[in-house]
């Protein structure tokens, strides 16, 4: 617990203050999470180029969120393999952010949600992860080397032209 309330900034006793237990902390932040990502994906799925947008948001995450959601996120990742019911949380998080993918697909390709969820979960999921992974690397040893950084920016690139070279004929 202690290690969770450093990530966030807060001490132990002000975390149970407002909470009865870690799951409803981590569910607590996960909805605040979630909340402003649904923003976020709001804000794409209008935009004359969703896909381009979709890639800013996440590249914008990569740099911007990195230092402060990794330590947490590597908290949570820790807690949720400890503790099933942090363990639903965080699941439902990235099931949530992968539907929200999922919808921005169908609109890029025109195709209908089952087959976009079934065609690109892997897609959705390696973006997820790619994500929480930088940050959470970066948490522990600073900036990526541009190396580095390039090479995650070349893997995004790829799954966005998988997707956007998938627009279904005639």
């Amino acid at each position: 617990m202690q290690d969770l309330a450093r990530a966030a900034g807060m001490s132990v006793g002000n975390f149970y203050r407002y909470f009865p237990s870690k799951a409803a902390i981590v569910e607590a932040m996960v909805g605040l999470d979630l909340a402003e990502i649904q923003g976020d994906f709001a804000e794409i799925l209008v935009s004359d180029d969703p896909l381009g947008r979709l890639r800013e948001k996440i590249l914008a995450r990569l740099t911007e969120d990195c230092m402060g959601d990794g330590g947490l996120w590597a908290e949570i990742t820790a807690a949720a393999i400890r503790k099933p019911e942090i363990g639903v949380a965080a699941l439902q998080m990235e099931r949530t952010v992968v539907t929200h993918m999922a919808e921005v697909f169908a609109r890029v390709t025109g195709r209908s949600m089952d087959d976009v969820q079934q065609r690109y979960a892997g897609h959705s999921q390696m973006l997820v992860m790619l994500v929480k992974a930088v940050a959470m690397r970066t948490s522990q040893c600073g900036p990526a080397s541009p190396a580095l950084a390039a090479m995650v920016v070349r893997t995004i690139d790829l799954i966005m032209k998988d997707i956007s070279n998938d627009i279904p004929k005639g």
